[in-house]
């Protein structure tokens, strides 16, 4: 059985001649045709080499991994049960969907407040997250999710300004800071600012604490797309050689003469900016820790990556030795910017085994009495069903649900539909729903009624992002009160069933054939047959008891 498709994709703008014979162990046509102009991988790369590793075209897309992973969270069943309220009295009047509590409190001292249990990773330096951060930062902040502002951002800002190697000012991130915190809505939700090696020599955790009034940071190990730091293209000579100035990996040298020339003629079009690796070790993580709260952070949180399990335990202690008030697991096969293809479809460890890892780690932590932080995971979530599976996962440690490409994706679709109301050329997929705002966007009443007058300061893309969680969150208390969850604390892993042997193995979660077993023999018996599960001491519930 195949998992990945080898040699052609959309993601590199690349295809087989042979479209139906194709070898499955080297992805090549069946038949390799002297005379093919080469619209394959290998074919493309015989005369644009290197470009051909990355997803095209850059600054207009994300990309994630086509590998189909032997297991993932469709191998999972929810549970619901007959019985019981968890959260609110068992009264069929009281208990109905609407009464879900998504209400979550992060950090140490659970001072975040946040709306639904999503935050947006890190949405950094890359165009796509630069052209629509309008619309994400004020979604974000309207729906009351915490929104991260990635890594690269002052390095990449043209206009910053910088004193002894230090950034002093910085206006695209002063615009990604102050969009949120305007719109930021009775506390709820957080806007954090990342760093990588680059950024940190640059002081940006510094500068945005002390000068724009950032409370929450986050340290950087990696992502779940690539094994490397971020990159980027730049199509401009000048910022090319200014971001090689300012300390970063420039490929080809910007400042060749040869490469200049090459660049002026037409041979290639794009530089590539790359960030350096971290170099982790347990003193130094630990220092830097305190050196951000001695600079005045409020929550220090850090975000890792796909790596090795020896890594992924790195993190999780390291955490709780430092006291982070989130660490954030990102599983293979995701991607918002410019990952090398072939490296986001073949390298690190997918979502269901790495959770699995982390859960089972988390749990050795908090059996011997360690720190354990909240948790946030991300790896591919896009719809209620996945959240709930995963918080469910790792219950009662995994808190958020990372979530980039999905509320980037509602964000671009509610700014192009914008865009096509102003141009009169809606399509009429959309324009059966109505001609303006008002009519095409569901929630765009109720925004009226909670804004007055800004309303109309909300751009559509915004909108966009906002009624794509608010389906998120309906669908979701759905789900949780057909497992009679009247409150997030209280999903466990006994509301989520295996479905095949493997994920049951993986995970820890019991086979579907095997839930219940010892409760239902005695229901069969006629032992307490109405009493919820929980209350026969049969399930491992996350917090809590029976409302």
């Amino acid at each position: 059985m195949s998992f990945s498709r080898l040699n052609a994709s959309a993601a590199t703008l690349t295809k087989n001649r042979t479209e139906g014979a194709i070898v499955s162990l080297s992805g090549m046509c069946a038949t390799c045709l002297d005379g093919c102009i080469g619209m394959c991988e290998i074919g493309k790369s015989a005369y644009r080499g290197a470009e051909v590793i990355y997803p095209q075209p850059f600054g207009i897309i994300t990309a994630a991994s086509e590998k189909r992973y032997p297991v993932d969270l469709s191998h999972f069943t929810i549970l619901g049960t007959v019985v019981g309220a968890w959260g609110v009295p068992p009264d069929p009047d009281v208990a109905i969907f609407p009464a879900v509590s998504l209400e979550r409190r992060i950090g140490r001292d659970k001072g975040i407040k946040l709306k639904l249990p999503i935050i947006i990773p890190g949405l950094g330096s890359t165009a796509i997250a630069k052209n629509n951060w309008e619309s994400l930062a004020i979604g974000a902040a309207i729906a009351g999710i915490p929104l991260t502002i990635g890594e690269n951002v002052c390095g990449m800002d043209e206009e910053a300004e910088f004193r002894n190697g230090r950034v002093v000012r910085s206006p695209e991130m002063i615009r990604r800071v102050k969009l949120y915190k305007e719109w930021q809505q009775e506390g709820y939700g957080a806007i954090i600012v990342q760093a990588n090696v680059e950024d940190t020599r640059l002081g940006v955790h510094e500068y945005v604490i002390s000068e724009l009034g950032v409370e929450a940071v986050e340290l950087k190990w990696g992502q779940g797309a690539k094994d490397i730091g971020g990159e980027v293209k730049i199509k401009d000579l000048a910022k090319a050689q200014l971001l090689k100035h300012r300390g970063y990996i420039v490929l080809p040298d910007p400042e060749d003469p040869q490469v200049i020339e090459a660049f002026q003629r037409g041979s290639f079009h794009e530089f590539e900016r790359h960030s350096r690796v971290g170099m982790v070790d347990e003193e130094s993580f630990l220092r830097r820790v305190e050196e951000l709260r001695r600079a005045g952070a409020k929550y220090v949180f850090l975000k890792t990556g796909a790596y090795r399990p020896a890594d992924l335990a790195r993190a999780l202690k390291f955490s709780s030795l430092a006291g982070i008030d989130l660490l954030t697991v990102d599983a293979a096969g995701g991607g918002t910017g410019m990952s090398p293809w072939r490296m986001m479809n073949e390298w690190g460890i997918p979502p269901v085994e790495l959770h699995s890892l982390l859960y089972r780690y988390a749990d050795q932590l908090a059996q011997r009495g360690e720190y354990v932080p909240d948790i946030a995971i991300a790896g591919g979530f896009a719809f209620e069903d996945q959240i709930f599976k995963g918080l469910a996962l790792g219950a009662p440690y995994f808190k958020l649900i990372g979530m980039a490409r999905a509320p980037l994706a509602a964000a671009m679709v509610g700014k192009t539909i914008g865009r096509r109301i102003e141009e009169g050329d809606l399509p009429v997929y959309v324009a059966r729903f109505g001609e303006t705002v008002e009519e095409i966007f569901v929630t765009a009443p109720e925004l009226k009624r909670r804004f007055g007058a800004d309303f109309k300061r909300i751009p559509p893309g915004a909108i966009g992002l906002y009624t794509y969680l608010q389906r998120l969150a309906q669908g979701l208390r759905q789900l949780m009160c057909g497992s009679r969850k009247f409150a997030l604390d209280y999903i466990s892993r006994d509301d989520i069933a295996a479905l095949t042997e493997e994920a049951a193995r993986i995970s820890g979660i019991p086979h579907v054939m095997e839930v219940d077993q010892t409760v239902a023999e005695q229901i069969l018996n006629g032992v307490a047959a109405s009493q919820p599960l929980a209350e026969r001491g049969l399930s491992r519930r996350s917090k809590g008891g029976k409302g």
